[in-house]
């Protein structure tokens, strides 16, 4: 019985590797020009598994490839030139320009396109190019360029099939560069990879309806919209280099919940990465954006990110900046030297922000304008010179604020105009010449407990505002640690603790309403 088992599975496997030897003994080699006169002849002829190889040349067709189909352009990868492999700019698939509805190239289950230039597949408009370069995008229709929009034509067409495009160049294109659609429940998950789209007339990677390609080692530049859009979409988006859009360098709208690691987004005429729309929720980190027209990163309209462990410098608007109800958690983020705010908060923002640095920025390192709120903790943040301070809460905001490590800030470390917690904050004044560690402003509240204050002209000052003052410790200040005038509601300080050599100073002074104050010690160095 045993020998008879033995026999069987033997034969079974000398069958299988007969049918491996078969299938393969049927794929071919198809030459373009050498066997066929064009490459959709090639495919026309060619069976799944088939190769074919192209030579250098400009072919003025558009094509349609098969299931299982290998369209490769022949030549050396390791020969490099400028942009991308040097096989691809030999190799050119010209679409004619004039106006067809059949894109560039249409991918098929399980087929490759590897190393073509693809372009001429509609009409490229410098004119127009320039014209909305220079206002940023602004008179683009919403839908105008996108791969979602009736009647859009991408040069190269993925539609929920899984395939392979490498290796190739996309440029000087009617419309979008690489689109890419989905639909629910295809499990389809091209890959997109290694590929340089640029100077299309419409976003160099468009990716919606559902799709979730793999879009990996991609440079896309000067496209008329995004460098890689993404709606109602979840790709994965790695290692891509996006600069100088007219819009952003990546951007994620309509409920896209991609994942978006280790891209460098920079020179854009928008943000470096944008994300906009309520159920759009992707995950963005490890990414380098800098030296945008605008944010680094940028979300707005009820988008609720997660942003962290990215690098955000010298953009002209904030590092990191949320508006419109956004609801972002933004957490171990490097903001530095950026034009506005390091992050910055407005028109009713919510957010988290924890455990980032926020350096050099040229206004404040966070801010929380125009009726939003905040959670803002275990944050460093710094700053040489400047008159603004390094946390704003204004125009009746509301942030909690605790346990971070603040040094300078110039007419306050912290401003209040609005309502705030602040406990377990280290203040650190950088030279003489630094003013309030917390300003508070006239109709705000505040509670400020258990801080460390070192360095500053006094550790609050509040102006017609209320305040609580509990269990804080200031050392080298000058004149009076805290300042409290025209309370409008009973105000309390106690258990406070101010350390001085100067024989005048005094640990409190309280003008107006007064609560609780006592057990205040003025201690001498």
């Amino acid at each position: 019985m045993n020998c008879s088992r033995h026999t069987y599975w033997q034969r079974v496997l000398v069958l299988l590797i007969a049918l491996t030897t078969v299938q393969t003994g049927l794929a071919a080699t198809r030459r373009v020009p050498q066997d066929h006169d064009s490459i959709q002849a090639a495919i026309a002829a060619a069976e799944q598994g088939d190769t074919i190889l192209v030579a250098p040349g400009k072919y003025r067709e558009r094509v349609q490839l098969k299931p299982g189909i290998v369209l490769r352009s022949e030549g050396d990868d390791s020969r490099a030139r400028s942009q991308g492999l040097q096989r691809a700019e030999l190799t050119v698939l010209d679409g004619g320009e004039q106006a067809q509805n059949a894109p560039g190239v249409v991918m098929a289950e399980g087929s490759t396109l590897d190393g073509f230039t693809i372009t001429n597949v509609g009409r490229y408009d410098e004119d127009q190019w320039r014209k909305h370069h220079e206002s940023q995008g602004e008179e683009l229709g919403d839908d105008e360029g996108s791969i979602q929009a009736e009647g859009s034509i991408p040069a190269i067409r993925i539609s929920s099939v899984n395939c392979t495009v490498v290796n190739c160049l996309i440029h000087h294109n009617g419309d979008v560069g690489i689109g890419i659609l989905g639909k629910i429940k295809t499990g389809a998950a091209p890959l997109v990879a290694s590929n340089f789209v640029y100077r299309n007339m419409g976003g160099g990677i468009g990716i919606a309806d559902g799709a979730e390609p793999l879009v990996r080692g991609n440079h896309c530049y000067e496209n008329l919209r995004a460098g890689i859009g993404c709606r109602q979409a979840n790709p994965i988006l790695t290692d891509n280099v996006c600069f100088q859009n007219i819009r952003a360098g990546i951007g994620c709208r309509e409920g896209s919940s991609p994942v978006m690691r280790g891209n460098q987004c920079y020179g854009n005429r928008r943000s470096g990465i944008g994300l906009r729309m309520v159920g759009t929720n992707p995950i963005v980190e490890g990414n380098a954006c800098y030296e945008n027209d605008m944010a680094g990163i940028g979300c707005r309209d009820g988008a609720g990110p997660i942003i962290r462990k990215n690098v955000c410098r010298k953009n002209r608007l904030a590092g990191i900046g949320c508006s419109a109800g956004a609801k972002p958690l933004v957490v171990n983020n490097d903001c530095r030297e950026n034009q506005t705010a390091g992050i910055g908060l407005q028109s009713q923002a919510a957010a988290i922000i924890e455990g980032n640095l926020c350096i050099d920025n040229h206004f404040v390192g966070i801010g929380i304008t125009e009726g939003s709120s905040a959670t803002v903790s275990g944050n460093q943040l710094s700053r040489q010179g400047g008159q603004p301070p390094m946390i704003a809460v204004k125009d009746g905001s509301t942030a909690t604020i605790r346990d971070n490590r603040i040094s300078g800030g110039g007419v306050a470390a912290v401003l209040v105009q609005g309502q705030a917690t602040l406990s377990g904050n280290i203040f650190t004044g950088m030279d003489q010449k630094q003013g309030n560690a917390v300003w508070i402003w006239e109709k705000s509240t505040a509670t400020i407990t258990d801080n460390t204050f070192n360095g500053y002209r006094s550790a609050v000052l509040a102006i017609k505002s209320t305040v609580l003052l509990s269990g804080n410790q200031v050392t080298n200040f000058r004149g009076t640690a805290f300042t409290i005038k025209d309370s409008p509601q009973p105000s309390h300080a106690y258990k406070n603790t101010a350390t001085s050599a100067d024989p005048k100073a005094k640990v409190i002074e309280l003008e107006g309403l007064s609560g609780i104050v006592d057990e205040n010690v003025l201690m001498k160095e």
